[in-house]
């Protein structure tokens, strides 16, 4: 059984970061969100507001995109923002760490498509698109998220 919603509209900037802001208030230890979509669809951005969100203050918040890693505390838990676009096998994932921070941390994904097997279960899919003007984002996963994704959606 799983839950699959949307698309829902991100007409502006302030959507995807009030998205982010509502998301930001659900996540805890070993909690995964793998970004889907192409460049440009709204996963940086998104990830951006949702680090500042939890962290509670204007973060530098740089794209993963080199480091494939950036790592921030949030007093209790800490947070992985990923950036997978480079890496060939889901072998290379875990000598970053990443199944450890799957139990451990909140991890945010972007180009899950290179974790493979690794990919937690447990993991909430967001699919970005740029759409006209406009993004849209639609959800994916295990049924343990439709009670949260509907608290999330109903404060977006």
């Amino acid at each position: 059984m799983h839950v699959e919603t949307g698309p829902h509209l991100l007409a502006t900037e302030a959507d995807t970061e009030a998205l982010a802001r509502a998301f930001a208030a659900e996540l805890g230890r070993g909690d995964t969100l793998l970004l889907e979509g192409d460049v440009g669809a709204g996963k940086s951005a998104f990830s951006r507001a949702l680090i500042r969100a939890r962290l509670g203050r204007n973060e530098d918040v740089p794209s993963p995109t080199f480091t494939l890693v950036q790592t921030y505390n949030d007093h209790d838990v800490e947070i992985w923002h990923c950036d997978l676009y480079r890496l060939s096998s889901p072998e290379e994932a875990l000598e970053l760490g990443l199944d450890e921070a799957f139990v451990s941390a909140i991890c945010l994904i972007e180009w899950p498509d290179r974790l493979d097997w690794l990919s937690p279960p447990s993991a909430l899919t967001l699919r970005f698109e740029a759409w006209q003007d406009e993004h849209r984002v639609s959800f994916r996963g295990p049924a343990a998220w439709a009670e949260r994704l509907d608290r999330v959606l109903a404060h977006a």
